[in-house]
């Protein structure tokens, strides 16, 4: 359930109070997972630290994987918008999607119990979600300013976001650290984005 925009783009009344339970509930959520991960992101839990009745939390989300996958789509538009105001520097469209994406790991791991939390959730859910869709359409708009890149390029900038996801699981078990992470990203995006 999401906020709709009144005419003259603003909320209504009634739409921001929705739109800030909502934020409310997701705010919490995170809270929630950023100290225990998921385990901790118990529905009535939620519910209560957001200050909103269980049957209010599961009419706008209707199970716990629901409310992860809206948690990280939280995330990635706190990315995208920091990506707006200060959009990466690096002279190549390879290097530009690196800058990204590491902007992404240093944000997720100030959180580093929340980022656990939501990658391991995305890769053992069921829930069908857009998220490799947004983020090759971010890493896209990152690199080469295009929203909407051509089929090629959007299965390839997915695959990069898929190389990025498996280094955020090596880094939160301990096994590398953010300078390989770059190093490999670089080979990886170098490769994948040469002349496509």
């Amino acid at each position: 359930m999401t906020a709709e925009p009144a005419a003259a783009g603003h909320l209504t009344g009634r739409s921001r109070s929705q739109h800030q339970r909502r934020k409310r509930i997701l705010q919490a959520a995170a809270a929630l997972a950023s100290r225990g991960g998921v385990e901790a992101m118990q529905m009535r839990t939620v519910a209560e630290r957001a200050g909103v009745a269980l049957g209010t939390l599961y009419r706008y989300f209707p199970s716990k994987m629901d409310l992860v996958v809206a948690v990280v789509n939280e995330e990635i538009d706190t990315l995208e918008a920091s990506l707006d105001r200060r959009p990466p520097r690096s002279e190549t469209p390879a290097g530009r999607a690196v800058e990204a994406l590491m902007r992404a790991t240093r944000g997720l791991m100030r959180e580093p119990e929340l980022a656990d939390a939501l990658i391991r959730s995305l890769l053992l859910s069921d829930v069908k979600t857009d998220l490799g869709d947004r983020m090759a359409a971010m890493l896209a708009r990152a690199a080469d300013g295009d929203v909407t890149p051509g089929e090629e390029r959007h299965v390839l900038l997915r695959s990069l976001s898929s190389v990025w996801v498996m280094e955020m699981i090596e880094l939160l078990r301990g096994r590398t650290g953010n300078e390989q992470i770059q190093a490999r990203l670089e080979i990886a995006a170098e490769r994948l984005l040469a002349g496509a």
